[in-house]
């Protein structure tokens, strides 16, 4: 049975028990704080548990792409070691929302795996909650008597809190649960050892495929359990392990998910991978064709690699897939973006965002891969040099703070560091680095470190968002909570009636006052959390269960509106200009300025440039008014012709922004015609990442501003060229500017040649050989000049030149052609450089260093004088 065939076949049997298949949501999680990447099945379904929204369906059944490298849940370490850890990897599941229970859930998953999958019986092990007297929690009898009915009482076994009680994170829903695992060892092996002695002890092939999570619990910020609203089954079984099972292998990585995947890196890479768990090769193998799944499916869903959040931990699971096929596999070379085209081929007919993506993904993980070998080579440079002044001070130990600076700051891989010292027979201080990344540690979680209380719910109301058409209004606090931070104390609340804009789609949330007969109290921002709007206060009222007045500061609103609908119209402009293949890969609008991102592979011409903006602003003086949809199906709205924006997960029902044929789903607030937004300007356009561009730009009042600017400095360039016609005045200055560059470059020529005569009878007799050492003021071009003039004519020579610029230092130093195998310039000036705090270097012929010091000069002077 192939892999699309065991997902097929689990989708159709929920499909039968009446359940909604749903497409998987994104990888990376927006509006929720707790969490950086769904790293489960049950993640896009949070809201439901918590009872925030409600369902579309109370049965629930899909294949969810998930990623475990952040957090509580982290097993990016492990991958390539054994052969089942994986970064991304796919999670089967199906849900009920306050509908059936144990019993049935049990009953949905020993008919799957026996009857339909036919997996043997006397094969599985299942387990359950043995309870935990220290939160009060009794063991899972129900589950139990249930599980009886179905398999055997020797082969159900008490599971403890860490494996039987499943919690998303630090908080939120969790529950008791009940793992099924299932014994792929052979019948000699069953013989020797009981497979219920090998349950959850990390056996290769005795491992969990399914497991049941039974959700009772909502776990709150101050770690205690409350009981949820209704019961839900939440049940997540590993679709990789499932295919070993059903595929009778012993490993993941022979299954048909990796085996395409395998293939092509042996290909490339002319390895062939043999399943050794402890060859490097077969590691790095393994490593490359987990890792290449996750970071694709990520840029694949919105999120690019960067140097913060998210999109630093995709750049790192990347980078660690490089770095193991440049040192195990001889990769030297960009070669992991040619696996993007065997991915879409596998897994497009389930995942179409693979194959919308495909070219996308394909150069930005190219362009990553030829950046991170620069980085690599760079290192090594750095490396050779910390090795270099290790063996010069005779000391067998390379320091851990200089390995540590090498990862941290450059991106070098520790452990490459220490291969390398190996090879020379060098050891690195592991203390010292560990010391340093520890403090790294400390350092983040300080910068980061926050407290967050549980909510003091006042109402058990749901919110209403009436910004759209209001932007005051009557309005009571239904929850609170206090957070606390390095910035001081802050509470977040929430109103049964809000007319603030949470943050979100690109566009700034509100900012404006609360108040009532106690004061007022600023609303410093909006977020969305868990679909509820955010409200940052810093002061909270004495009575908050009172009355308020909320207001929402118009101009911030008026202004962010404008730019948020000028990207609506950038959007389509840019796509009639450059073509359909343009899409917004993000954005930022805020009151001052729009940021928008998109997809195009090479920078735009100026032309281009301006045609777009005349376009927009073509339409802004048509004043087109705003025709908005605000709950139809999303299906209706691309049948009008929306546009759905590149990594947004859409509900079943949507919001659609029209502006004539500008028509884009967005949960955003906009101008009420074209013509509020007065008039737009591109200020820049640039390049973000491989095959992403970006435009930056400004309208409404900000650019009223900008053109008023731009006038005053016409004029007070009016007064400084005491003419009107400034290109005619510049041009002039410019060709006179260039004759006195002229003459001033042939004077300093006829002066460097007279200072060559002169210093060539300077030279100070050091036996057969010849010393200058000089002091002087001139420019770096005029030394280097004179320098090369004199290694030519003095032979047997060494020229160093000690010169001041703007008050820094610099040395230049010179070696003749025939004394280069004895002396060499880059070793000469970097020693002489540490008079001054100062480096650089060169060739064996000639070398410069620059420096902080100015005082050095006469140390080094001295020193230069020894040689």
């Amino acid at each position: 049975m192939t892999s699309q065939e065991i997902r097929r076949q689990f989708l159709d049997f929920f499909k039968s028990k009446m359940h909604l298949i749903v497409p998987s949501a994104p990888i990376v999680l927006k509006d929720d704080p707790t969490l950086m990447f769904s790293n489960s099945g049950m993640t896009q379904f949070k809201d439901y548990f918590l009872g925030y929204k409600d369902p579309k369906s109370r049965r629930v059944a899909d294949t969810q792409k998930c990623l475990r490298v952040s957090g509580k849940h982290n097993d990016l370490d492990d991958v390539g070691r054994d052969t089942y850890h994986h970064t991304m990897f796919e999670m089967l599941g199906n849900w009920s929302f306050g509908d059936y229970f144990k019993k049935e859930a049990i009953e949905f998953a020993w008919e799957l795996l026996t009857e339909v999958y036919k997996i043997p019986k006397e094969t599985l092990y299942v387990t359950i909650f043995e309870g935990d007297a220290s939160e009060n929690l009794e063991r899972d009898h129900q589950a139990y008597e249930f599980w009886k009915s179905h398999i055997s009482e020797d082969r159900i076994i008490n599971g403890n809190k860490k494996d039987n009680f499943w919690e998303m994170g630090e908080s939120g829903p969790c529950g008791p649960c009940s793992e099924i695992h299932v014994d792929l060892r052979t019948d000699e092996e069953k013989a020797k050892v009981s497979g219920r002695n090998l349950v959850n002890q990390d056996h290769p092939q005795v491992v969990e495929i399914w497991n049941l999570v039974f959700m009772e619990f909502n776990r709150k910020a101050d770690g205690s359990l409350e009981k949820l609203p209704s019961h839900h089954v939440d049940t997540g079984m590993g679709f990789e392990r499932l295919c070993m099972a059903l595929q009778g292998k012993s490993s993941n990585y022979d299954t048909d998910v990796f085996t395409p995947l395998i293939v092509k890196v042996e290909e490339i890479s002319g390895k062939k991978y043999e399943g050794k768990l402890d060859s490097e090769k077969d590691i790095a193998i393994r490593v490359v064709v987990d890792h290449i799944r996750a970071v694709a499916f990520a840029i694949a869903d919105g999120q690019l690699p960067s140097n913060s959040g998210a999109g630093y931990v995709i750049r790192r699971i990347l980078r660690r897939a490089i770095s193991y096929a440049y040192r195990f596999l001889d990769r030297k070379g960009p070669f992991l973006y040619q696996l993007v085209k065997v991915l879409k081929e596998q897994m497009g007919d389930f995942f179409p965002e693979i194959v919308k993506q495909e070219t996308l993904v394909t150069e930005v993980i190219k362009e990553e891969e030829i950046s991170f070998l620069k980085t690599i080579e760079h290192g090594l440079v750095r490396l050779q040099n910390i090795i270099e002044e290790a063996l010069k001070k005779e000391e067998k130990t390379l320091s851990g703070t200089a390995v540590f600076e090498l990862y941290d700051t450059y991106g070098f891989p520790a452990d490459l560091s220490r291969i390398i010292a190996e090879e020379k027979a060098l050891t690195v201080d592991e203390k010292g680095f560990e010391q340093e990344m520890a403090k790294q540690k400390q350092r983040s979680k300080q910068s980061s470190a926050q407290k967050i209380h549980d909510w003091v719910v006042l109402k058990d109301e749901r919110e209403t968002f009436v910004g759209y058409d209001e932007l005051e209004q009557k309005a009571h606090i239904t929850r609170y909570r206090k957070i606390e931070n390095k910035d001081g104390d802050f509470y977040q609340v929430v109103l049964d009636k809000t007319p603030f804009y949470a943050e979100g789609g690109g566009q700034v949330g509100d900012k404006g006052v609360l108040s009532n007969e106690e004061g007022t109290f600023e609303i410093l921002d909006t977020k969305k959390e868990n679909n509820l709007n955010l409200s940052l206060i810093k002061t909270l009222p004495q009575s908050p269960e009172k009355e308020l007045y909320a207001s929402v500061n118009k101009d911030l609103r008026k202004n962010t509106q404008a730019n948020h609908s000028a990207t609506h119209l950038l959007h389509e402009a840019l796509r009639e200009v450059l073509g359909t293949h343009v899409e917004q890969k993000g954005s930022y609008v805020g009151p001052d300025h729009l940021r928008f991102d998109f997809s195009h592979f090479a920078k735009m011409t100026e032309e281009e440039l301006a045609l777009v903006e005349q376009k927009v602003n073509d339409k802004i003086k048509s004043n087109i008014s705003l025709k908005e949809y605000r709950d139809i199906p999303i299906q209706e709205a691309l049948d009008k012709g929306a546009i759905a924006l590149f990594g947004e997960k859409y509900g079943d029902r949507v919001r659609m922004i029209e502006f004539g044929t500008s028509k884009e789903l967005c949960g955003g607030t906009h101008a009420k015609s074209t013509g509020e937004i007065g008039w737009f300007k591109i200020l820049s356009e640039s390049s973000t990442a491989a095959g992403i561009r970006r435009i930056e730009a400004i309208s409404g009042d900000r650019a009223m501003v900008y053109f008023k600017d731009l006038e005053a400095q016409w004029h007070q360039l009016f007064q400084l060229l005491k003419s009107k016609d400034v290109q005619k005045s510049v041009e002039k200055l410019l060709d006179e500017n260039q004759k006195q560059k002229s003459e001033i470059e042939h004077l300093k020529k006829v002066l460097a040649k007279a200072e060559t005569a002169d210093w060539k009878n300077q030279y100070e007799d050091k036996g057969d050989k010849k010393l200058l050492v000089k002091r002087t003021s001139m420019d770096a071009a005029s030394i280097k000049d004179i320098v090369f003039q004199l290694k030519k004519s003095v032979p047997q020579s060494i020229t160093i030149v000690l010169s001041e610029a703007n008050g820094k230092p610099m040395i230049s130093v010179g070696v003749s052609e025939d004394l280069e195998c004895t002396y060499n310039a880059g070793t000469i000036v970097k020693d002489l450089a540490k008079e001054i705090q100062g480096g650089g270097g060169g060739n064996a012929g000639f070398a410069t260093a620059g420096g902080k010091n100015i005082d050095g000069m006469a140390a080094a002077e001295a020193k230069a004088r020894e040689i």
